[in-house]
């Protein structure tokens, strides 16, 4: 099961999303697929988020439990779902697969207050103040368990510092790519590493 979450500005017609949606949709596995237009507070993001997760779960027949925290979820996020994935991760125990992720949100996104629009359809939307006090309350100090973890990050991103990511993700499973770009533009070479991940068997459990 997978839940991709675009990043700021993006949507479901990103073109890793979109990717990644044929090649569900190839394999037969829709039902295994959920990839949602993102509201631009990250609170109603991030709850959005984990009401689908759950959906996919029970779709599945899975339960989460103190004794077996981890399901069979992976979240991809792209640069800002990225935050979003990690935070969620966390919170539900399950793998993450990061692409170019923002990992210090609040304080790169405190810059981008104001009137938008979104980059695939051109609607206008506004990112409030408030907004980047909802990224701060969803900061990830450290993720507990590097192992549910798979970072890609190109050295050529032209608007996240891929360092970053490389030290925040110590530990976890890394793809760096020398050169490339924000948008991870030869993501389809690196897709199918993408979904063995997220289909390999869970451990300890």
């Amino acid at each position: 099961m997978i839940l991709y979450l675009h990043g700021f500005r993006s949507s479901p017609q990103s073109f890793k999303a979109r990717l990644m949606t044929q090649v569900m949709q190839a394999q037969g596995r829709m039902n295994e697929w959920a990839c949602p237009a993102l509201p631009a507070s990250p609170r109603l993001a991030v709850e959005l988020a984990e009401k689908l997760a759950a959906e996919l779960q029970q779709r599945e027949g899975l339960r989460q439990s103190h004794s077996h925290p981890r399901t069979g979820l992976t979240i991809v996020g792209s640069s800002l779902g990225g935050y979003y994935a990690t935070w969620l991760a966390e919170k539900l125990g399950c793998r993450a697969v990061l692409l170019n992720p923002a990992v210090h949100a609040a304080r790169d996104l405190a810059t981008q207050v104001g009137e938008h629009t979104s980059y695939h359809d051109d609607q206008p939307f506004l990112f409030k103040p408030v907004y980047v006090d909802e990224l701060e309350a969803m900061k990830v100090e450290r993720i507990t368990d590097p192992s549910r973890y798979f970072l890609i990050a190109a050295t050529g991103d032209e608007v996240l510092d891929w360092t970053e990511m490389r030290d925040y993700y110590q530990g976890a499973h890394q793809r760096i790519i020398e050169g490339g770009d924000h948008g991870i533009s030869d993501f389809a070479a690196w897709l199918p590493e993408v979904l063995a991940f997220a289909d390999a068997p869970l451990h300890n459990e």
